[in-house]
């Protein structure tokens, strides 16, 4: 017998290059390509001038720390992340590029262990090591049961969505990068060349587009995520194309907009019923430690758990819960922090209307009035 709802755990960006690389067993050699930083540790190092020592190797759990403990208290039916690092041991560093993102793939018990279920791949770093980088890492993900949306060995399988079943009923997941992320149409997958999901930009024409995609693979009864790679890494504003072209997705179908780029959350929306999350914020990352740009505390992370009707697919329930970065580990936030992070998120939403409430169990209860 189905289940009558679908819930899904969403994450914004998950790094686990560089420093957390370095942490876990099976490491890249640490040399970096960087204008200040030449070696990896070194981030390792920023961590602990904070926060205090980190054991090395760590498990691969580690970098979820407490998330672990909260996601299977939650029981989400799916867990979608945005990895924005390719899975390669590949040292062809793509040039023109500040920063390169690589995990090693013995590493891939970081992702298994998370219990995730698919990984978006349509962002401005997965090809930070060049075609051969972007192929390994679809094979070591594939390998490891991940499925993958937003990039592929060509167009077809950049665009083509994952498939997920749950329950509640067949979930796809479809995924593209705009170019407000830092992706470039360069990296865009075109006939047989691989490469991402990418649009040229945000007009009604990109996204009926988009929608045509949706409409040729969408089976009645599935609900459909649309997974964007966009805006810029810090502040709280929505430029007004992001907003339109996130409606137009959701009127011609779309069930979830699950945006992410930013470094901290941004504003969320209930659109007709359907939530639209215009920037989930970065999730594991090695940046503790890094000055610059403190009053967005980028510390302080969010699992997004949306709860869908398995039926109309409307909108049943919508809850963050807020985690601290700390010695590269995720652990809960306090109550002081997590009041912050409420209210501050709450004066971003008020151009949507979007009561952002404490639920009383250490969460946030979203809605409208």
């Amino acid at each position: 017998m189905g289940s009558d709802s679908i819930s899904i755990f969403l994450a914004g960006d998950v790094m686990t290059g560089r420093g957390i690389d370095q942490l876990l067993p099976g490491s890249n050699p640490p040399r970096l390509r960087e204008s200040f930083v030449h070696d990896a540790r070194d981030y390792i190092a920023l961590a602990e001038a904070v926060n205090g020592p980190i054991p090395r190797p760590v498990t691969p759990e580690w970098p979820w720390g407490e998330a672990l403990a909260l996601l299977d208290q939650a029981a989400p039916d799916l867990r979608i992340i945005n990895l924005e690092t390719s899975v390669t041991t590949s040292g062809r560093f793509a040039p023109g590029k500040g920063i390169h993102y690589r995990m090693h793939p013995g590493n891939i018990g970081c992702l298994t262990a998370a219990g995730i279920d698919a990984c978006v791949l349509a962002n401005n770093h997965v090809l930070d090591f060049g075609v051969r980088g972007l192929e390994e890492t679809l094979d070591v993900l594939r390998a490891a049961g991940l499925r993958t949306a937003g990039a592929g060995r060509n167009a077809a399988g950049a665009w083509a969505p994952a498939e997920l079943g749950t329950p509640g009923g067949r979930v796809l997941l479809f995924a593209a990068a705009h170019s407000s992320s830092g992706a470039t149409r360069g990296n865009s997958a075109l006939g047989e060349r691989p490469g991402l999901a990418f649009l040229p930009d945000l007009s009604d024409a990109a996204a009926d587009s988009l929608l045509e995609r949706i409409r040729a693979e969408r089976r009645p009864g599935d609900a459909v995520i649309v997974s964007l790679h966009w805006g810029s890494n810090w502040g709280y504003g929505v430029p007004p194309e992001q907003t339109r072209f996130a409606h137009r997705l959701v009127d011609g179908g779309a069930d979830i907009i699950h945006g992410h780029s930013s470094h901290h959350p941004r504003p969320l929306e209930t659109y007709r019923g359907r939530p639209v999350l215009y920037g989930c914020g970065d999730l594991i990352n090695d940046y503790e430690g890094i000055r610059g740009y403190d009053e967005f505390r980028d510390d302080l992370r969010l699992l997004v758990l949306v709860t869908l009707d398995a039926v109309t697919h409307e909108l049943r329930g919508l809850r963050l819960v807020p985690v601290r970065s700390r010695r590269l580990r995720l652990e809960r936030a306090g109550l002081q922090d997590a009041e912050w992070l409420r209210r501050t998120l709450a004066d971003a939403c008020l151009p949507f209307r979007t009561q952002i409430e404490d639920d009383g169990e250490g969460g946030f209860r979203c809605g409208v009035p």
